[in-house]
Formats: structure tokens, sequence, C-alpha cells
């Protein structure tokens, strides 16, 4: 099998902290490269993450002949121009969420989605909790699927950080909001009719510190979810259906010093007396989303499809916007 050969475009800190060691626990790749446009700053990199080849410029990673795939988690408005630079240069890419600032955004990368893999990095999809939950609704276990509800929230008020620039494309909505979108649209296997919101935006920053949206699904299924970015951290999805209920405790910042929990109540008392609990071993969802786009790579064909699936996310987003300012519900 062939070691799929990775640079990573930029030092950015999901990257080094989270996405990078999750790749070098694999034996189905190589991370062999790393840049930024300080070569001091990729060379520290490289050093402490054990990478061969540090680069001092994007467009050096770029032109490298040996490297198969790209990782771009470089700020919101560079993820379009660089994912498009790295698929002219005939590289796969895999890009950080959101994959755009907006739906309209995203169709410059139509022409090389033929010659390339292109897709969107929610490492939640391959993680165990997400893939056994989806299961365990096919199978009816929990009745058919009406609501959901997804509270998703961390604090972080510094002005220096992207997540509270809005011409970075910071907010809750663009950040986190869209992993709420991700899970409706995983779970219910659907797209959303029309969507609403609402938001408040910081005084200073002006970006949406807490949003508040209901996806409506058709046929009675709803997605009532909050993100936020100044509030305690707390995250959860809960799904619940005709017959119970499934609760995953941790759905998106998956731990990797135990194993994550869902819960799974049949209904049969308000008190939790119905609930029993799964635990599963520690799975790394980076590594795994890194293993899944190289199986790609070997064994499939490019197409449209990650493409696809990104603008249905951002379209989403899109509409939720829109509906800030029209004050009622939009279409995606």
């Amino acid at each position: 099998m062939k070691r799929i050969r990775w640079g990573i475009l930029s030092t950015a800190l999901i990257g080094t902290e989270k996405v990078i060691p999750g790749m070098l626990k694999s034996d189905q790749l190589e991370v062999v490269a790393i840049a930024s446009r300080s070569l001091p700053k990729a060379e520290d990199w490289a050093r402490k993450l054990g990478i061969p080849k540090a680069c001092g410029s994007y467009q050096e990673l770029l032109d490298d002949p040996t490297i198969d795939a790209i990782y771009n988690p470089l700020p919101n408005p560079q993820h379009v121009p660089m994912t498009l630079a790295a698929a002219q240069a005939g590289k796969h890419v895999l890009c950080e969420k959101p994959m755009a600032m907006n739906a309209a955004e995203l169709e410059v990368l139509r022409p090389w989605t033929s010659k390339v893999h292109i897709r969107e990095a929610f490492m939640v999809r391959h993680h165990p909790q997400w893939t056994e939950t989806r299961e365990r609704i096919r199978a009816g276990e929990i009745g058919e699927l009406q609501f959901m509800q997804v509270p998703f929230a961390y604090h972080n008020t510094d002005p220096g950080n992207l997540r509270n620039m809005i011409d970075q494309g910071g907010g809750a909505l663009l950040d986190i909001g869209c992993y709420a979108i991700v899970a409706g649209r995983w779970f219910f296997e659907a797209e959303p009719e029309r969507v609403i919101v609402t938001i408040d935006r910081d005084p200073v920053f002006r970006t949406d510190r807490t949003s508040s949206g209901v996806l409506d699904f058709g046929r009675g299924r709803q997605l009532v979810f909050t993100v936020a970015t100044q509030s305690a951290s707390y995250q959860r999805v809960q799904l619940v259906g005709t017959r119970g209920r499934i609760e995953i405790q941790i759905p998106f910042n998956a731990p990797l010093d135990s194993g994550c929990r869902y819960d799974i109540d049949d209904a049969s008392a308000l008190d939790g007396a119905g609930i029993r609990s799964v635990t599963l071993p520690v799975h790394d969802q980076y590594q795994l989303q890194a293993e899944a786009f190289g199986r790609a790579i070997r064994d499939e064909v490019p197409t449209a499809a990650g493409l696809d699936d990104a603008r249905a996310n951002m379209r989403i987003i899109d509409a939720l916007f829109a509906s800030e300012t029209s004050g009622r519900f939009e279409r995606p």
C-alpha cells in the first residue's frame, strides 16, 4: 500500500496541536514537509514534530513533486485561494472548515474536482461515536429520529485571536456552528428545507458571539442549536426519536486520554433509569480523517462530491446569516 506523502500548509495551531500529531500516529502516511512564511518558524515546528522538511514559503511546498496531499489550516479567507493553488499544482487537498467565507467562493474550485480530491476537514464524521450512533439510528433503536439539540460553546475574548476577527471569518456560526449543521445533516441524512437564526454580536468585535438556530429538515424533523464564543465550555449532541434518545457526551473535541461515551435512553423513566452508557476505546479522529482521505486518493476517482458537501454546508450558513437580516426563515 502506497503511503500518502503530506505537506502542511502553515503552522496554525489546529495543525501543530491536533491534526499533525494525529497523522503521525498512522503507518499509512508520511508528513514530509511543513511550510510557513517564516522559515525559522517552519524549521522550529519541523524539529518539534519530527517533520523532515521545512519550507519558507507556501509556494515551495506546493512545488515539491514528492508531495501527494496538502492539509490547509490557514485562516478562513485563505482557504479557497490556497486550496486552488494546491489543486493547480496537482495536489489533493484536505481543507479546514469552513472551506470558504460563503458558498459562492467555492465555485472556482469546481474545474479541479475531476483532477484531484478536495474535501473539507470535518474530522468528527470519522470518529466511531458518530458512525456507531448513526448506525443505531438507522437500525431503529430509538425509533424514528424526530429532533436534535446541539449546544456548543467556549469562552474566548482575546482581540488578537482569529475567532474574534470578523474579516478573518471569526464568530460562532463559522467557527463552531458549522459542526452543529454537519451533525444535523449527518444524523438526519438529509438537507434542511429552511432555516432561521437569532444572533447576539459582540459590540467591539462585531462577530456573532451567541447564535441560536433552527433547521427544518421536513417531515417534522428539526435541529435546534446554540453556539457561543463567550460562554462556559460545553458541548452535546442530543438525538430524540419516537421511542428513545441518544446523547453524545463530547461530540466534537473527542478526548485522547479516555474513551468517548454516548448514552442510550429507552425513555422508560424520566429519572434516567432507562439509560445505558456505551464507552468506546480511545480513537484519534484526526488520524482517522487523514487515513480516510488517503484511501480516497489511492482507491477513488476524484469527483465533485467533496466540494458539493462543503457547498451544502456553506449554503446553510449563508441562509442563517440572511435570516439574521430578514428576521424570517430562509431557504439554503
